[in-house]
C-alpha cells in the first residue's frame, strides 16, 4: 500500500526563517545583545511552557491575551508564554535567595499568542526584553530608554547619525493627576477611561471622545458602552493628549498649564523634569526621545513612565517595542510590590522596518573561504587544509559535490557569496603552496569584459600563489580588503 504523503506546510500564524533571513536576524540580535550587556544586563532563560496559573493568576481570568494551552503528561494545565515579563516575575519570586535586588536581566526568545494573524503579525514571534527589578529611582527608567536608543542605533536604525526611530514617552502619573484633579476617582472608572484613551492610535480622537461620553457604535454595528464623563473632562483629556513641544522641558511646561493644580500634579511633573535631566545626562537627544502625552499604551498596567519605539515616517508599521514602569511585578506570587521597569523590542517588526528602510543586508551565508582542487587531490588533503583555515577562525566551506571541474566547485562560492577561494592542486601540494583567489575582486574586474582572453587574464590578476605557511595571513588580508600581494616566486 502506498503511504499517504503529508503536505509540507506551516501552521497558520507561524513562519519558517531560511538562511538569509536567519543570518540577518542573528546579526540584529547580536548587535542589540551587545548594547544590553554594555549597560550591565545579564541573560536568563525560562521555559516556553509555564503553569497556566503562573501566566493568568489563580483565577485565570485577569489576562486578556489569547493563550495556547495544553496538558502535561502528569495532567497539569500548562500554557505557552505570551510575553517574557511574567516569567521574569516568577523567577524573581522563586529565587529570592539567589537573586539580589536590584537585578538587571535581559531575555531573548520566542513568545506565543493565539490571536488573529495578519501582515507582520504572527502567533510566534521573538522579543528582546530588558528589565530592572527592585529599583525605584527614575535613573532606572532613563537607562531603559537609553538602552532602547542604543539598541536601535546598533541595529542600523540611523541614517548618517540621524535617528530613523523615535521613542515617545509619557507617564501614568500625569493621567492620574488629570483625572483625579477633575474628580474622577473611582478605580473602575479610571481603568475604563484609560482603556478608552489607549485606543487613540487605532480609532482616532473623535471616536475616543464619543466613547468617553455616552458610547459609540463600532464599524460592525455593535454598541460600545461609554464612560459617561462630563464634557469638561473630555475636553481636558483631548487637550492633554494634544500637547506637543519643541523639546522635553517645553512639554513639561505646557503640561503644567493644562493639569489641575494638586499635589499629584506637582509630583508627576517633578518626575518628568527629573527624567528629562537624566536623559540629557545619558546623551539621549531630543530627536531620539520625546515627551508625548498622546502615548497611552498600557496605562491601566503601568504605574509610572511609559514609552514606545516608533519608526519615523512609518506609522502604519506600528511600534517596534516599548515598555514602562510597573511596580506590581511580583504581587501575583509574593503578595508584595517589587518596583520594576522594563521594555521589549519586537524582532519581527524591527526586521520589517530595517527591510523597508533598506538598512539591512541579507547575506547568503557566513562562509569566508571555500576550497577548490585541481587534478587528483585526496579528500584527506582537502580536509587537512580546511582544518588549518578553521583553526585560524575562518568559516570554511569544502566542496562535497560530484563534479570535479573548477567551475562546478566554485559554483558553491558564487551561491553562498564566498569572498575568498583557496585552490589546491597536485603540483602545489608537492611544493607546499596554494593559490588564493579574491573572488569578489575577480568578479568585479571581469564586469563588462567581452573578450575571452581579457576575461581570463582579469581573473588571474585576482589570484596569487603563496607558501602554505603564508596562506592564513594572505586570506585575512583579502578579507580585510587589503590589496592582493605580488605573485610569490
Amino acid at each position: 500500500m502506498k503511504k499517504k504523503r503529508v503536505r509540507p506546510q506551516t501552521l497558520k500564524g507561524f513562519q519558517d526563517n531560511l538562511p538569509e533571513e536567519m543570518i540577518a536576524r542573528q546579526g540584529v540580535i547580536d548587535a542589540i545583545r551587545g548594547v544590553y550587556e554594555r549597560f550591565g544586563f545579564v541573560p536568563i532563560d525560562t521555559p516556553i511552557l509555564e503553569h497556566f496559573a503562573t501566566l493568568t493568576g489563580s483565577a485565570g481570568a485577569e489576562v486578556n491575551k489569547e493563550i495556547f494551552t495544553l496538558e502535561t503528561p502528569e495532567g497539569e494545565v500548562a500554557a505557552m508564554r505570551f510575553d517574557l515579563t511574567v516569567p521574569f516575575a516568577r523567577v524573581v519570586s522563586q529565587y529570592r535567595e539567589q537573586i539580589k535586588l536590584p537585578f538587571r536581566r535581559y531575555h531573548i526568545g520566542p513568545v506565543f499568542r493565539a490571536d488573529k494573524p495578519g501582515p507582520g503579525r504572527f502567533r510566534q514571534f521573538t522579543q528582546l526584553d530588558i528589565d530592572v527589578a527592585g529599583a525605584r529611582s527614575l535613573a532606572a527608567d532613563a537607562e531603559i530608554i537609553a538602552v532602547l536608543c542604543g539598541g536601535m542605533r546598533a541595529a542600523g536604525m540611523t541614517d548618517n547619525d540621524v535617528p530613523l526611530f523615535r521613542i515617545r514617552i509619557s507617564n501614568r502619573r500625569l493621567v492620574d493627576a488629570l483625572l483625579t484633579g477633575n474628580d474622577i476617582t473611582e478605580p473602575e472608572r479610571i481603568k475604563h477611561t484609560l482603556r478608552v484613551i489607549d485606543k487613540l492610535q487605532k480609532v482616532g480622537i473623535e471616536n475616543v471622545k464619543m466613547e468617553l461620553a455616552s458610547g459609540r457604535i463600532d464599524a460592525s454595528g455593535d454598541p460600545i458602552p461609554g464612560v459617561h464623563l462630563p464634557d469638561s473632562v473630555i475636553t481636558a483629556i483631548a487637550e492633554f493628549i494634544a500637547i506637543t513641544g519643541v523639546d522635553r522641558l517645553e512639554v513639561v511646561k505646557l503640561l503644567m498649564e493644562k493639569l489641575p493644580a494638586s499635589e499629584n500634579t506637582e509630583e508627576a511633573l517633578a518626575d518628568m523634569r527629573e527624567l528629562a535631566a537624566l536623559l540629557d545626562a545619558l546623551g539621549i537627544s531630543e530627536a531620539e526621545a520625546v515627551f508625548d502625552p498622546s502615548l497611552t499604551r498600557g496605562l491601566d498596567y503601568y504605574t509610572g513612565p511609559v514609552f514606545e519605539v516608533e519608526v519615523v515616517g512609518m506609522k502604519a508599521l506600528g511600534s517596534l517595542g516599548g515598555g514602562g514602569r510597573y511596580n506590581e511585578l511580583c504581587n501575583r506570587f509574593m503578595g508584595q510590590q517589587v518596583p520594576a521597569v522594563g521594555a521589549s523590542i519586537g524582532l519581527e517588526r524591527l526586521m520589517a522596518a530595517l527591510r523597508g528602510l533598506e538598512k539591512i543586508k541579507f547575506p547568503r551565508s557566513t562562509v569566508k573561504v571555500c576550497i577548490a582542487t585541481v587534478g587528483k587531490v585526496a579528500a584527506r588533503d582537502v580536509l587537512k587544509l580546511a582544518a588549518e583555515l578553521r583553526g585560524a577562525g575562518l568559516n570554511t566551506l569544502t566542496y562535497l559535490g560530484g563534479k570535479k571541474n573548477m567551475a562546478a566547485q566554485l559554483s558553491d562560492a558564487d551561491r553562498y557569496e564566498v569572498p575568498v577561494a583557496v585552490i589546491l592542486g597536485e603540483e602545489e601540494l608537492q611544493r607546499g603552496e596554494v593559490a588564493v583567489k579574491d573572488l569578489i575582486a575577480g568578479k568585479r574586474s571581469r564586469e563588462n569584459i567581452d573578450d575571452h582572453d581579457a576575461y581570463r587574464e582579469a581573473g588571474r590578476n585576482a589570484q596569487v600563489t603563496v607558501k602554505r605557511e603564508d596562506m592564513i595571513g594572505i586570506v585575512k588580508s583579502l578579507l580585510n580588503n587589503e590589496p592582493v600581494p605580488a605573485q610569490s616566486e
